[in-house]
């Protein structure tokens, strides 16, 4: 596993609204309201832009988890009670999960207890997710007086299909971690306190296959229908005039001679 324990960032712990840490192939940022059981607030969705903003300059894989036993209770339902017609349409939250799943290198969740509402909502933005027993995930928003605006509408159906994600969004029903592993919600369920440790190990399987295939893999199976091959194949013509790819082939053509 990558130490990223050295390159901490060096904010205040306390009054940070997320701790970021960095390692060459990746970024660590953890949600820090423990507090507010990790509400989303303004605060922590500018932090979360500051990251995006750095990995899309310099792509690494972002593991995104909570602070505490929660991975995020929802968005900050004080900030939320205020907001109006204006601040829906300016998709607060929705533009930051955006930006986060169209990172160019993959994003992995690793959820602990509660993420629900805006939380569960940022671990759909992501491309792997990973829980513990404790998950409870889901989109309790319509018994608050709103939708799920955030993400929800479109990725939830996306990932787990239609019929599930009518049901969820328009009942509130909350899955636990066996539910949402037999659902696909999430990508596998793990120890608390192998939680992270297992996200890290997911990163290097991905650190070890070359980044630029990497990026170009993640940026075809987000493309729409209709540009398929034609995205698949400038892709792969890019790809074919890489040394890194001769470099690769070379090597495991020399490693298969030896067997």
């Amino acid at each position: 596993m990558t130490d990223v324990s050295a390159e901490r960032r060096s904010d205040d712990d306390t009054a940070a609204p997320i701790l970021v840490e960095r390692a060459a192939d990746r970024v660590v940022v953890t949600l820090n309201r423990p507090e507010k059981r990790n509400a989303i607030d303004q605060a922590m969705v500018d932090a979360l832009h500051e990251v995006c903003a750095e990995l899309e300059v310099e792509p690494r894989t972002l593991i995104i988890t909570g602070a505490g036993s929660t991975f995020a209770a929802g968005a900050d339902i004080a900030q939320l009670r205020e907001r109006r017609a204006a601040d829906a349409l300016a998709g607060i939250n929705a533009n930051c999960f955006i930006r986060i799943n169209e990172l160019p290198m993959p994003v992995i969740a690793a959820i602990d207890g509660y993420a629900l509402g805006g939380g569960a909502e940022l671990t759909y933005a992501a491309d792997l997710r990973l829980a513990t027993p404790a998950l409870k995930i889901g989109n309790p928003e319509t018994g608050l007086g709103i939708i799920a605006a955030a993400g929800a509408s479109w990725r939830l159906k996306e990932i787990v299909g239609e019929a599930l994600a009518l049901e969820l969004l328009l009942t509130g029903r909350v899955l636990n971690a066996d539910e949402a592993l037999a659902a696909r919600l999430v990508n596998a369920v793990h120890a608390a306190k192998d939680l992270l440790a297992e996200a890290h190990a997911l990163a290097d399987r991905i650190a070890a296959n070359d980044r630029d295939a990497t990026i170009a893999m993640k940026r075809v199976v987000r493309a729409p229908r209709a540009e398929h091959p034609r995205v698949d194949l400038e892709a792969q013509a890019e790809l074919f005039e890489s040394p890194e790819k001769v470099r690769r082939m070379t090597e495991f053509l020399e490693r298969r001679s030896k067997r």
